[in-house]
């Protein structure tokens, strides 16, 4: 008998539900059904397919507090951000449904030939391998462009936030086409082994770097095209000349989004030494103001991470980068509290303690001393990932300069914090992964780019 999938409420362990696994029948039943909807689906026109797509964000508004809920409880986001998800959804569906005509109109472009058109087609099925920290966001920012292009989707989603996966296809179904969006409740491995299959045509995966080489690999063995978007160490540079509370300011949301556990939160903090004191006074004054508990709680700044064993992940993580030498003010200084992960800093680090040179999946803050701006930017591009990451100075146009030429990454904000934004383009570099999600460029990533030509 297949192994149960489990669902647990990370605030408490307490068990929510068990899950079968689908068996291989189920699968193959999901994915027939997914192949002729999608047929269909393919020859409709654009504007009819944004009319779904806005019955969609319409849908998802109409279940906003049962699927907030349903978030939190199943990996313990604060109720205020799992609302603020689902509204983001919602946005997302309106986006596309006003602008996907427009990102999916021919091109027509001169050659050699009487007329040339470059037309943007259906690929056929996509299969998605979704992460568990932004579970309606990670599915809907892949899954709403590719449906709206004309592609079916097969949605494998994080074991333990099975409850959320299998409302997503509910909210679907409510709104598009029966069978367009399938949810598959399988193992990783079983995941890995359906994009070979035949009615798969591409995958997208977002997750960590080792599962992301997997996917890719799997992926080009069987010649079908992947987007993959995977982990980050955003940098966060300040500058001498920054305004210091401000950025600490800014510094500790972008820390503390989904309770550190994002692939775009801040993840180094990488200052001029001429200031350093004074942020690290300030960033101290700011986590001590936090507000850690239930999840459930409106004015709960920071919730559980989504399991024990991250928690634990994290604390080893800590442990070794003070054993090499960096100092904590403030944070966890003993074994997790179940789920349960105090905000902390570290200072002293340096670019050769693990601190620097991994991702830290939660509420930890290393702090990075830079001589001047050159060796800042030199220890922000220190790194094998590429997402995001942000600079702080009171010369706006210098910033722009840095983060246009100098921070190698997906995406830079100047004096703000990295955000995933539907208009704008989205993914990394290097170990970060490759491909993008979101606006036009988002779109046309699972799509057939086709030249038509006429010579008389």
């Amino acid at each position: 008998m297949s192994k149960q999938l489990e669902s647990r409420n990370p605030e408490d362990n307490a068990l929510l539900a068990r899950y079968a696994q689908h068996p291989d029948a189920t699968v193959d039943e999901k994915l027939d059904a997914v192949c002729q909807a999608q047929r269909d689906w393919a020859k409709a026109r654009v504007s009819e397919r944004c009319k779904h797509i806005k019955a969609l964000g319409d849908a998802l508004r109409g279940h906003r507090q049962e699927y907030a809920e349903l978030m939190t409880l199943e990996m313990g986001k604060p109720i205020t951000q799992s609302e603020g998800e689902i509204d983001k959804c919602a946005w997302l569906c309106d986006y596309y449904a006003e602008n996907a005509e427009s990102f999916l109109s021919p091109e027509t472009i001169d050659s050699s030939a009487e007329r040339s058109e470059v037309l943007f087609r259906p690929l056929g099925n996509v299969l998605a391998i979704m992460p568990w920290n932004f579970p309606f966001w990670q599915a809907f920012r892949f899954a709403v462009p590719s449906l709206a292009a004309g592609n079916g989707v097969v949605l494998k989603h994080a074991s333990n936030v099975s409850g959320c996966a299998l409302a997503i296809e509910d909210v679907f179904g409510e709104a598009l086409p029966a069978g367009l969006l399938q949810t598959v409740l399988v193992s990783p491995d079983r995941a890995t082994r359906l994009i070979g299959d035949p009615r798969i045509a591409a995958v997208t995966f977002t997750g960590s770097t080792g599962a992301g080489r997997k996917v890719g690999e799997a992926a080009g063995a069987a010649l079908k095209k992947s987007v993959l978007e995977l982990g980050g160490s955003d940098p966060y540079v300040v500058l001498a000349d920054a305004d210091v509370a401000d950025a600490a300011r800014i510094c500790t949301a972008a820390r503390m989004i989904n309770s550190g556990q994002s692939c775009i939160a801040a993840k180094r903090f990488i200052v001029e030494n001429e200031i350093a004191d004074d942020f690290e006074a300030e960033m101290l004054r700011q986590f001590s103001e936090l507000r850690v508990g239930s999840p459930k709680q409106t004015d709960t700044d920071v919730g559980p991470l989504a399991r024990p064993d991250l928690a634990t992940t994290l604390a080893n993580q800590v442990s070794e980068t003070l054993l090499q030498g960096a100092q904590q003010p403030i944070g966890q200084n003993a074994e997790p509290d179940g789920c349960f992960f105090a905000p902390t800093i570290l200072t002293g680090v340096t670019a050769d303690m693990r601190a620097f040179q991994e991702e830290l999946f939660g509420p930890v803050a290393p702090i990075i001393r830079a001589d001047d701006a050159d060796d800042a930017v030199a220890l922000a591009n220190f790194s094998d990932f590429g997402l995001g990451g942000a600079i702080f100075s009171a010369d706006t146009r210098r910033a722009w300069r840095l983060a246009a030429d100098h921070i190698e990454s997906g995406t830079v904000a100047v004096n703000g914090q990295v955000q995933s934004d539907p208009r704008l383009p989205f993914g990394g570099i290097r170990d970060s992964g490759y491909g993008r999600e979101l606006g036009a460029f988002g779109i046309r990533e699972f799509v057939n780019i086709k030249t038509v030509s006429a010579f008389g």
